[in-house]
């Protein structure tokens, strides 16, 4: 049980130009994309964040921020009295750099010196374009408990469903030993079948062919160091190249999820 709140800051990953969801994102950044009426796609991890009690959070984004920017002041405003904050970082040009972000791990090590005026203890990653609910800061405590210096999120799926995502293997305990990146239909990836007992004990449920395998939900929870210790070098994205580097040289965990989660971040899937 913990003695004292983590020192954890949220980094939202707003996403390039979003080509994916055009014509939507013609004159406004896909974060700043309507949803169900009111809402921006930029809210729902924003709101996961505030109602798992993490108040400290950064947008990163580049590309027609201006409606982005409208929307976050009008929309989060915090008291006077409270340290929370929700803050744009779009990508701009310093004496270090005058490229726009390359890519996800890129667009945070460019703000390394944003996140460090924090002096917190965790990073936690998220995606600005899916739609879930989840209590990140159960999360932060599967992360605290098992001693890992990253952990992924990871939705228990079907072998079906794991051709179109990152798949991920891993021991009774839940430490990640393996990755694979959308794996073909014909292969098989029977080695990395989800043991029935860190399923039962994690998510109470038995191991059957609709959550055989463990998907990457693309949200990480990494110690600061490590976090810094990793970026420390020209790879661009964080699910090709940052996450695959870790995984066997560094203690990685998985935290299973199990409610609905979808990435909408085409136009079929919004």
């Amino acid at each position: 049980m913990r003695t004292k709140k983590p020192k954890a800051i949220a980094i939202v990953l707003g996403g390039g130009k979003g080509t994916r969801l055009y014509p939507l994102t013609m004159d406004r950044a896909k974060p700043a994309v309507p949803f169900a009426g009111k809402y921006r796609l930029v809210d729902i991890p924003i709101s996961n964040c505030i109602n798992s009690g993490i108040r400290k959070i950064y947008i990163l984004t580049q590309f027609n921020s201006a409606s982005l920017h409208n929307h976050i002041s009008n929309t989060y405003i915090f008291d006077t009295f409270s340290s929370g904050f929700v803050e744009i970082l779009a990508a701009e040009q310093t004496n270090e750099t005058n490229t726009w972000y390359q890519g996800t791990a890129d667009a945070v090590r460019k703000n390394l010196k944003h996140f460090h005026e924090q002096d917190a203890d965790y990073y936690i990653i998220l995606s600005g374009d899916q739609l879930y609910r989840m209590n990140i800061d159960d999360m932060l405590d599967r992360h605290i408990a098992t001693g890992a210096e990253l952990t992924i999120a990871s939705k228990p799926i079907s072998r079906e469903q794991a051709t179109g995502l990152g798949i991920l293997g891993c021991d009774e305990d839940g430490i990640i030993n393996k990755f694979y990146e959308k794996p073909a239909n014909d292969l098989d990836i029977s080695e990395y079948k989800v043991s029935e007992s860190f399923m039962l004990s994690s998510l109470n449920k038995k191991v059957d062919s609709s959550n055989e395998y463990l998907a990457s939900m693309g949200i990480y929870i990494f110690n600061a160091k490590t976090m810094e210790e990793v970026l420390n070098n020209d790879k661009t994205d964080f699910g090709k190249e940052v996450i695959p580097g870790v995984i066997g040289h560094r203690k990685v965990a998985t935290y299973l999820f199990d409610g609905f989660w979808e990435d909408i971040g085409t136009i079929k899937a919004f």
